[in-house]
């Protein structure tokens, strides 16, 4: 007998209990594969019936339910369950019932023992065929529930250039806009109609060449939809072989436009990045947690005079002679992901000279790595130009600055002693060479960048600013909101300047607004304002239209470029002039 991966669970249903259990004995002598058990009438089978049993053995003759309406019951519940009726009255007519009642076997009880190995045959061979087909079943409905819930063609197609398709199912439409059957009856061919022209050839080589080698394929192509849309699919197959011949491929296409068009902007995005890293007029690398160097751009190598390997696994404190590995690691760990930082710093060469550089670093953390960019910048000019400007402050606020007080002193001296209208004159002149004095010690001193910046409230600097300049008439309007990330100090020079500006220009009476804007604020005045073929004129050092010393507006530009904001002068709605600055950094 055949033995199967799982006992045979029996339900043997007789009217008499001995021959049940003799039944059930003779059952289980033929194979201990058989689980009998045994019930007692229709009623009680019923009761005893359930998902785990394999076949029902039933008699004929019994008092409540006879075999046949059992078999009825049983039907209802459990359509493809085996049945056999075994029973001692045969005849023709109860065989007909049976058989139009869905019965899987019939056999009558004979005398002798030898009866029970042919009922055992019948249950396995009855066993057997349901559990095939049950299996059957359920890998054809898996198989099916997958091929409807496959992102993609499942094929099977001839070996040749036109890939006449035999068989096709999943999102075949979807995909390409044909149906399955066009494809299948020959009416729509893969080669010729939907694979795209310029893929064709090369589609096929490399299918073949894949399939001469391993027997099987895998590459990218793409087609063009019944209303001409270009699209990419992916495609893995494998050989179907008849006597050694290859005739057939079966395989499965998806569509994969969406992932060719994201890898063809990465790609793009990737060489634009690596563009801007290396041709960059500024020196960037990219390190770790540890401070090691895995990434420096071209620059980086140029002003330092290492080579590319070289600076690859150096430490930043080797190039940044400002910090060691404690002091680095102390800015780093105060550091979120995405926070930057500022600083000035100094870079050793390779050659052991140095040079100032402003650094600024950015933690940008890759796949739960700890990683940081810094961009460096050579300042050895601005910090030329500030020693220049140093020295020449010096120079103004001692040997410019002592004789005009000395001459200063002489003009008073001389007007207690005698009433002249030229002593006037030369008190004015004085006046205004103090005054460019001050302008000039302010651009000195005042020219690199915001030092200390805080947090600062928008309307009170303005209030501040205009409570601190001769305003005469005029008038403020503030309709300014907000905080900006500023030095306070520069900040009331820039409103400062501004205010005067306007008043010298536009009169004692004319009105001052301050405002917001998306990005920054602006200050505009109902003045004259300046013609259009002026305005890039005006932010020149000792540029002016009226008794100005011409530095006011120059150090107002100076203050905006010391905060990275940017400043366009424009014409107000007033027909006045109106200052926007932009960029600004609202903390």
């Amino acid at each position: 007998m055949q033995h199967f991966p799982a006992p045979i669970r029996v339900l043997l249903v007789d009217d008499d209990p001995d021959l049940a259990t003799m039944t059930a004995t003779y059952l289980k002598r033929q194979d201990d594969q058989f689980a009998v058990e045994t019930a007692i009438g229709a009623d009680a089978a019923l009761e005893r019936l359930d998902d785990g049993i394999d076949c029902v053995v039933s008699d004929y003759e019994m008092p409540e339910k006879n075999g046949i309406e059992l078999l009825e019951a049983v039907r209802e519940a459990y359509p493809d369950l085996p049945f056999i009726l075994y029973t001692g009255k045969g005849s023709e007519e109860i065989a007909s019932d049976a058989i139009s009642a869905g019965v899987t076997d019939y056999l009558q009880k004979e005398r002798g023992s030898s009866q029970y190995a042919v009922l055992a045959n019948r249950i396995e061979n009855a066993v057997e065929a349901y559990r095939s087909e049950t299996l059957l079943t359920r890998r054809t409905r898996r198989l099916e529930r997958l091929i409807s819930n496959l992102p993609g063609i499942v094929y099977r197609c001839r070996n040749e250039p036109e890939w006449p398709m035999e068989a096709v199912e999943g999102e075949v439409a979807a995909m390409t806009g044909y149906d399955a059957e066009s494809l299948e009856h020959g009416d729509v061919q893969w080669g010729p109609d939907v694979l795209h022209p310029a893929d064709r050839e090369e589609t096929w080589a490399r299918v073949q060449d894949s399939l001469d080698e391993r027997g099987r394929f895998e590459l990218s192509y793409r087609i063009r939809t019944r209303d001409g849309e270009t699209r990419w699919m992916w495609e893995r197959g494998r050989g179907v072989y008849e006597d050694g011949d290859l005739t057939r491929i079966e395989g499965f296409i998806t569509d994969v436009t969406a992932r060719e068009r994201r890898q063809s902007r990465l790609q793009e995005s990737s060489a634009r990045l690596e563009a801007l890293f290396e041709q960059s007029p500024d020196m960037i690398n990219l390190h770790d947690a540890n401070g090691t160097i895995a990434e420096p751009n071209a620059r980086l190598c140029e002003k330092t005079g290492y080579d590319r390997e070289e600076l690859i696994g150096m430490k930043v404190w080797d190039i940044d002679c400002s910090i060691d590995s404690a002091s680095a690691a102390e800015i780093w760990d105060r550091m979120e992901p995405g926070d930057s930082r500022r600083l000035e710093s100094e870079y050793e060469r390779a050659d052991g000279s140095t040079f100032p550089v402003e650094v600024n670093i950015r933690r940008i953390d890759a796949a739960d790595e700890a990683l940081f960019a810094v961009i460096s910048r050579d300042v050895s000019e601005r910090k030329e130009r500030e020693r220049r400007l140093e020295r020449f402050a010096s120079i103004v606020s001692h040997d410019l600055r002592n004789p005009l007080n000395v001459a200063q002193g002489r003009v008073d001296l001389a007007a207690e002693e005698c009433d002249s209208e030229h002593l006037d004159h030369v008190a004015d002149a004085h006046e205004r060479m103090n005054a460019l004095i001050d302008s000039l010690l302010s651009l000195a001193q005042e020219g690199g960048p915001a030092t200390d910046p805080e947090q600062i409230d928008l309307a009170n600097a303005v209030e501040r600013a205009w409570s601190s300049v001769p305003t005469d008439d005029a008038h403020l309007q503030l309709s300014v909101t907000g905080s900006v990330s500023a030095d306070r100090s520069r900040l009331a020079q820039l409103f400062e300047n501004l205010f005067r500006n306007s008043v010298e220009h536009g009169g004692s009476d004319v009105t001052i607004t301050v405002g917001d804007l998306d990005d920054g604020f602006y200050v505009a005045d109902d003045g004259p304002g300046i013609p259009g073929n002026r305005r890039d004129s005006v932010f020149e050092t000792g540029y002016t239209t009226s008794d100005g010393t011409g530095f006011g507006l120059a150090i107002v530009e100076q203050v905006a470029e010391a905060h990275d904001w940017s400043v366009e002068l424009t014409e107000s709605d007033d027909s006045g002039v109106r200052f926007e600055f932009s960029g600004v950094d609202e903390g």
